[in-house]
This record gives structure tokens, C-alpha cells and sequence, in this order.
């Protein structure tokens, strides 16, 4: 059912020989072009040259569903690339596929006027921008979407916002011109229907970067970024889809977004499993190969078994969204969406463990791995939210007379 089709194949096949050839040994240039730089948020020469490559090999734009803008493969086409992409965490900016310009690119197709395609979607297409999307605030609970709190006030033919974002990913990056951001235009309205969302220039009056947030001691080159916005003024025009709309964009923004990590997820579990089966089978303690240890035996039996779960779970959601919709998939994308890290996270630890205290250095790509994986239990909204999408699911049919277990027979009956 889940079997590659012919074009993901003919993609898969591009997508590994570019991965070989150019991806993994651009790994230690992008670290080195980085730590000469001296800036965290450098954007090194390697990766614009991975980009020409990408293009060239017409490896770009692969996660967008139209074929006017990439190759207008559905999600399940598109599942075992994004797979193949997050074994490393240059790969997908190389092939204009990162996080959160997806994410954006995709609100932008949906609900932006012709001058945002113009004047930033074509861009983000191009590879030539980044982006950023802020809603995330420092002050409230902002696994609920409807605690924001940044006002967004109607002024004229225009709208002022006052009010501080966090953890603006790509904020940093230095290709970033615009921010998609989140707040309230009418705290009075129904509770879906207070916030909007407008697109904003990075460099508008009024907006001030605070800081980069580090991540587990990590300075992300793309950054997480506070935000100060202090009567910035956004044109009515730059509403996106009409006021009210916001919450709505948000849902319809996750659902791809969430999916999209955890196919990264499962491969950067794929490349954390290779890594510690091939530093077992070399190394060596009281007299045998670490690989002969029962326990590792069992680590690696268990990763396999882990992560074809969890690949089949993700499948199926992708499915479901080609076939029924985002809405119809949602607890299933709750579901990945928490098991997907998890995973990943178990699998890229026991490899710590078995490359000792190499595997806590960055000789290695797994303790960065680790600091990545750990916080995207936290992105997108974090499990405990997820959880409770699916257990009110799961209990909705057991409510208005839904059939119930039938009582236990007593003992002797």
C-alpha cells in the first residue's frame, strides 16, 4: 500500500547519489566555514553551493503539492524524501525543503495576495529569502494558540502591534526579510476568531531582535529569536486571509509542518542506528566486539523495530491527508507528531552511549542531534498538547449513547 511510486523512486534514487556525493562531505566545510566565520549565524559558502547543485539536479522544492512551484508530489510521495533529507541538517535548506520556510511558503500559496507572491513567496521559492513565523510568546502558555497575546489594534487603513515574540526560528538567518506573525485584533470575538495573522518586513520600524535564544547550548545558525515589536504599523493589506483568520491559518499551517519533521525525524533515527552499529562492530572491550554484547544487540533490534513503527504510522498519516484531508488525519498527526521524537531521541542516546565520550562532542553529528531532537518534542506544540487532541478523540466515541465494553460476568456466573 505504502510503496514508493515511480517518481518518488526516480527522486529517491537523485536524492541519495546527492547526499553521497555532496551533502555528507559538506558537513565538516559547513562547520569549518562556520568557525571561521565567527558568527553563529553566518551563512556559509557551502550551502549556497549546495543549493546550485539541488537545483541543478531539479532536487528543489520537492515538499510543495503544486507542480507549477516543485514537483507536485502528494505527502506519501514526498514522505521517504523528507526521510532521506533530515539524516542531516544541511540537507533540507540545501534543497529549499527547511523549516519554517515550508511552513510560510505554504500560507503564502493559500492566503497571501499576488504582491506577497511577488514580493516574497517568489523569493522563498527561489531559495534567494528566508523567513520567519512568529507566535510563540515569552509571557503566556502558547501551546494554546488562543493565549496570544500581542495586540494587533486597527488604526486608519492599517493596523498597529505592540508585543513580544520568542523562539522565531530562521529569525536570524541571514537571507531572513519577513515575518509571518500571530496576535489578537478583537479580544471581544469569539474565542477562534480573535487573532489574525499579517506579514511583516523584518526590518519594519518598530521591530527590534532582543537576542538568539540558545537551544541546549546550541546557537542554531538559523536562530531562535526574541522579538519587540513596538507600534509597528502593517498596512490592512498585509492581513492574511481577513481578520479573524488567524487561529484557522495556524491549524491549517501545523498540520503539513508536523508531518514534515517527523519524516525528518525517522531519518535522522535511520542515520543515529547506522552510526551505532558501526562504531560497535570496530570497537572493542574485554576481548569482543561491543556488537556481541547482548544489550547492544537488544538496542539495535529494538531501534529496527522502532522505527518501522513509527515509519508506518507516519505513511498512514500521509495518506490520510492525501485522501481525507488534514482534518481527518489530525489525530493521526498528533500521534506521529509525539512518537516521532521519541523515537528518535531513545535511538540517538543509546548511540551516545555506545561512542562514549565521543558521542557528547561534535566529532560526531549526535549530540547536536540530540539538542535538535529533544526540542522538537516542544515545536509545533509539545506532546502533553498532542496527548490530549488524542485521548479527547479517542473518548468523544464513547459519548451520546456511543456503544460501551460490555459489564465483566462475575466470577461463577
Amino acid at each position: 500500500m505504502f510503496e514508493p511510486s515511480d517518481r518518488t523512486r526516480k527522486y529517491l534514487e537523485e536524492l541519495h547519489d546527492f547526499m553521497d556525493t555532496h551533502v555528507y562531505p559538506a558537513e565538516r566545510v559547513y562547520a569549518e566555514q562556520m568557525r571561521e566565520s565567527g558568527d553563529p549565524h553566518f551563512q556559509p559558502p557551502i550551502m549556497e553551493e549546495l543549493k546550485v547543485e539541488a537545483k541543478r539536479r531539479g532536487l528543489w522544492n520537492l515538499f510543495h503539492p503544486h507542480p507549477d512551484w516543485g514537483p507536485g508530489l502528494t505527502n506519501l510521495e514526498y514522505a521517504p524524501l523528507a526521510e532521506v533529507m533530515g539524516r542531516s541538517r544541511i540537507a533540507s535548506e540545501a534543497c529549499n525543503c527547511n523549516a519554517p520556510d515550508t511552513g510560510n511558503i505554504e500560507v503564502l500559496t493559500l492566503f497571501g495576495t499576488d504582491e506577497h507572491r511577488q514580493r516574497y513567496l517568489k523569493p522563498l521559492l527561489d531559495g534567494e529569502m528566508a523567513s520567519a513565523f512568529a507566535m510563540t510568546e515569552p509571557a503566556v502558555a502558547s501551546s494554546d494558540a488562543t493565549n496570544i497575546e500581542l495586540s494587533m489594534v486597527r488604526d486608519g487603513d492599517g493596523y498597529v502591534l505592540n508585543g513580544r515574540k520568542w523562539f522565531a526560528s530562521n529569525a536570524m538567518h541571514a537571507l531572513c526579510r519577513v515575518l509571518i506573525v500571530m496576535g489578537k485584533t478583537d479580544p471581544s470575538a469569539p474565542t477562534h476568531r480573535q487573532q489574525s495573522m499579517m506579514v511583516v518586513p523584518i526590518d519594519a520600524p518598530g521591530v527590534t531582535i532582543v537576542r538568539s535564544l540558545p537551544v541546549f547550548g546550541y546557537m542554531d545558525r538559523e536562530g531562535h529569536a526574541e522579538i519587540l515589536f513596538e507600534n509597528v504599523r502593517v498596512p490592512v493589506e498585509d492581513v492574511l486571509s481577513g481578520e479573524g483568520e488567524g487561529f484557522a491559518i495556524s491549524q491549517a499551517r501545523l498540520g503539513p509542518g508536523r508531518i514534515h519533521h517527523c519524516m525528518r525525524a525517522i531519518g535522522m533515527a535511520e542515520r543515529a542506528l547506522e552510526l551505532l552499529c558501526t562504531r560497535a562492530q570496530r570497537r572493542v572491550t574485554f576481548g569482543a566486539p561491543v556488537s556481541e554484547r547482548a544489550n547492544i544487540q537488544d538496542w539495535i533490534a529494538e531501534a529496527r523495530i522502532e522505527i518501522e513503527m513509527v515509519r508506518l504510522l507516519t505513511l498512514k498519516a500521509a495518506h490520510m491527508m492525501d485522501t481525507v484531508g488534514n482534518k481527518e488525519a489530525r489525530t493521526e498527526i498528533a500521534a506521529i507528531k509525539v512518537a516521532a521524537p521519541q523515537m528518535a531521541l531513545k535511538i540517538i542516546d543509546r548511540a551516545i552511549q555506545v561512542h562514549g565520550g565521543g558521542g557528547v562532542t561534535d566529532d560526531f553529528p549526535l549530540a547536536e542531534a540530540y539538542a535538535h531532537m529533544r526540542t522538537l518534542r516542544l515545536a509545533d506544540g509539545p506532546d502533553e498538547v498532542h496527548k490530549r487532541a488524542i485521548a479527547k478523540a479517542e473518548l468523544r466515541k464513547y459519548r451520546d449513547g456511543a456503544p460501551t465494553a460490555p459489564a465483566p460476568v462475575a466470577a461463577g456466573a
